[in-house]
């Protein structure tokens, strides 16, 4: 049994949609001015997007990224050789490290791509770390499964279930939550770490004064000794997800796709990614095939051949 007392809402706004990489729109949940940052979260957006747009070639240092797809397709190919397809519930998990080229494509010109891209920062020890992948597809990712509500367990543990995902920078909890009319999802989140909900779906109401937070709304909880987060819903089913973390309270300086703790280190990091070196060695001699399914004279082929 959940004791102990319930989160209280510091806010609540509507993201809006904006241009990334070539033509892809996405809502940047984290990263905009209502929201600049949520240590350790740095960056999340909901996608919605389909080919000719997407996210040809680009570099990254200093954090991971995680990819949650939520319908249709995303294909990955990077500098190193790994690539993959990222399809309906699936996950990656890609830790930068000291340094990672690769490409994001959606899968199709007709049906868009959905999904979450959230960024983590990694610790000043762990920002030059070997690049990495955690992967699952959505069949091996858990869910818990009760009257009325379903919980898919990425990351963190719920009602006794553990995700497979290990965050490498801090702990963090990762759910997608569905909920029928007239239920209720509990959870156990340290008062001290950042949490979020983003209702993807439906409409939902935040801990006990019931704060209403309709379709593509994200709260935001206070950080206080209240450690009980509540949402429910009424006449309306909801989807959302939950995120959680404890903070690295680390100074940080990006540029973009670079983010370490000095600028010093953050001029280091472009001057590695430019020269192709510590990291990225190859980066420049590297284009990915996926970047030209933008073509469709070449997509057939390239789709064949992954």
């Amino acid at each position: 049994m959940i004791t102990g007392s319930f989160k209280k809402v510091e806010k609540v706004f509507k993201p809006r949609f904006q241009k990334e990489g070539v033509g892809a729109d996405v809502m940047r949940i984290i990263g905009v001015r209502e929201l600049p940052r949520l240590d350790p979260f740095l960056m999340l957006d909901f996608f919605h997007v389909k080919l000719p747009a997407g996210f040809p070639d680009h570099p990254h240092r200093g954090f991971e990224t995680v990819t949650y797809m939520l319908k249709g397709k995303f294909f990955h190919e990077d500098f190193k050789g790994h690539k993959g397809v990222i399809g309906p519930g699936d996950i990656q998990w890609m830790t930068a490290g000291k340094g990672i080229v690769h490409s994001e494509m959606p899968g199709s010109f007709e049906e868009l791509s959905i999904g979450f891209q959230l960024w983590i920062n990694l610790q000043k020890k762990d920002k030059l770390i070997p690049a990495g992948y955690q992967e699952y597809t959505s069949d091996k990712i858990p869910v818990v499964e009760l009257p009325g509500k379903k919980i898919k367990v990425i990351a963190g543990e719920t009602n006794n279930m553990k995700g497979p995902i290990v965050c490498r920078g801090t702990p963090a909890n990762f759910f997608d939550v569905h909920l029928e009319k007239n239920q209720s999802f509990e959870q156990i989140i340290p008062g001290s770490w950042k949490t979020l909900v983003f209702i993807y779906e439906g409409e939902a109401y935040i801990g006990e004064e019931k704060t209403k937070a309709d379709e593509n709304s994200a709260v935001i909880l206070k950080i206080d000794e209240n450690d009980r987060l509540l949402v429910s819903t009424l006449d309306k089913p909801a989807k959302f997800i939950v995120l959680g973390g404890q903070a690295l309270n680390e100074p940080i300086a990006q540029q973009g796709p670079f983010v370490m703790n000095t600028q010093d280190e953050l001029y280091k990091a472009i001057v590695d990614y430019s020269n192709g070196e510590n990291g990225f060695e190859g980066a420049h001699e590297w284009e990915s095939k996926i970047r030209n399914m933008t073509q469709r004279t070449q997509y057939e082929k390239i789709i064949k051949n992954f």
